[in-house]
């Protein structure tokens, strides 16, 4: 039996809605923001704050995200703090989809592999270039925004440069898609293991299971899946006709030596923008943001102090429902309820009354002068 997500942090100015999913170091929960009014995904850390290294780490992820959000495949962030409970949080983009869920045993469409591809490398380039490594990307990590987009998600386990990452984090990985010489722990990750990472996903939502999985679930064991990662011999994707250039493509992402994989991810991206010109397909615009436009890490070490929230006993959203609940018995009764008067309604009326006053004052006193 799944053990049940820890009760939703009280955050101020974000009223809890429902659970959305659990991870690995984090419970991710939807909520409704006040201010703008929008729904967003609120990712809670596991643990607390109790160490400088904890500190470092949540700084980390919002830190990478946060310089990250312009990029339109990407999961934009909007808020980090700490909740009025003690814990950790980041308020970012809502996407109500995956590309996990809607290729799990349900292979893709090869022009939106395609395109997916050319979009998440982009993503990643940018991330390169700001001196930021995923080291998580799996079909999980990819998200379906509002608009239809995939978009890149969860860099809990990322690594900025100059800043390494806990030896928990720094030993994370998810086995279907980490290159082998990750999954050997010769490496915490680069570009190139990142590359693999990307093609193993691609050929995941191609295939609709990952690259080295075994049609028999027993075959799928931790031991024996590393040890077919390791050998890295590529298999093409099953039962697809016309796919030999694609597989071409992947098996040189994930090719065993680090050294004869793309370059980088822009190299990958345009050839999978040379796969769509092959098959016809209209070919997906690479998007990059230089990185002279994506917000350089603090050049302070000092620890900085995230904001903690204060949540009254009830919230607004709370009161504003309260509020209508009085109104609607009130209409019942044929009564129309009063609204009470907020602070700046009353210092304006305040202030008008004080206007009236000082303005019959100074009618009076020039009446008494020409009468004198």
């Amino acid at each position: 039996m799944a053990e049940a997500a820890p009760a939703p942090p009280q955050i101020t100015g974000f009223g809890y809605v429902r659970p959305l999913g659990s991870g690995g170091f984090a419970h991710v929960y939807l909520y409704e923001q006040d201010m703008p009014r929008r729904v967003v995904a609120v990712k809670v850390l596991e643990s607390g704050l109790h160490s400088s290294r904890d500190r470092s780490d949540f700084e980390a992820e919002a830190d990478a995200m946060a310089r990250l959000s312009s990029h339109p495949s990407i999961v934009s962030v909007w808020d980090a703090g700490v909740s009025s409970d003690g814990k950790a949080y980041i308020a970012m983009e809502y996407c109500p989809d995956s590309m996990r869920e809607r290729t799990r045993g349900r292979p893709a469409p090869l022009d939106t592999v395609l395109d997916a591809g050319v979009r998440l490398a982009g993503a990643l380039e940018t991330a390169h270039r700001a001196g930021v490594l995923h080291r998580d990307i799996k079909p999980s990590n990819v998200l379906i925004a509002t608009t239809g987009r995939p978009a890149l998600s969860d860099f809990g386990i990322s690594m900025l440069s100059g800043r390494g990452a806990s030896e928990d984090k720094a030993r994370a990985m998810s086995i279907p898609w980490a290159a082998p010489e990750v999954v050997s722990n010769a490496s915490t990750g680069t570009v190139a293991s990142e590359v693999w990472s990307l093609g193993a996903t691609l050929y995941t939502f191609a295939a609709g299971r990952s690259p080295f999985e075994h049609v028999d679930r027993a075959q799928n064991t931790q031991a024996k899946m590393i040890s077919r990662i390791g050998q890295a011999k590529y298999s093409p994707v099953p039962g697809a006709q016309g796919y030999g250039p694609f597989d071409a493509v992947m098996a040189r992402a994930m090719s065993p030596r680090p050294e004869q994989r793309f370059a980088s991810m822009r190299e990958f991206a345009e050839a999978l923008q040379q796969l769509q010109r092959q098959y016809g397909f209209d070919v997906t615009p690479l998007d990059l943001v230089e990185a002279g436009w994506v917000t350089p890490a603090a050049a302070s070490d000092a620890l900085r102090t995230p904001a903690v929230s204060s949540v009254r006993p009830t919230s607004r959203a709370q009161q504003r429902a309260e509020l209508r609940a009085a109104e609607m018995e009130a209409d019942r009764d044929g009564i129309v309820a009063d609204r009470p008067s907020s602070p700046l309604k009353a210092g304006l009326i305040g202030a008008g009354i004080a206007v009236v006053v000082v303005g019959a004052a100074a009618i009076v006193s020039v009446m008494a002068g020409w009468i004198g």
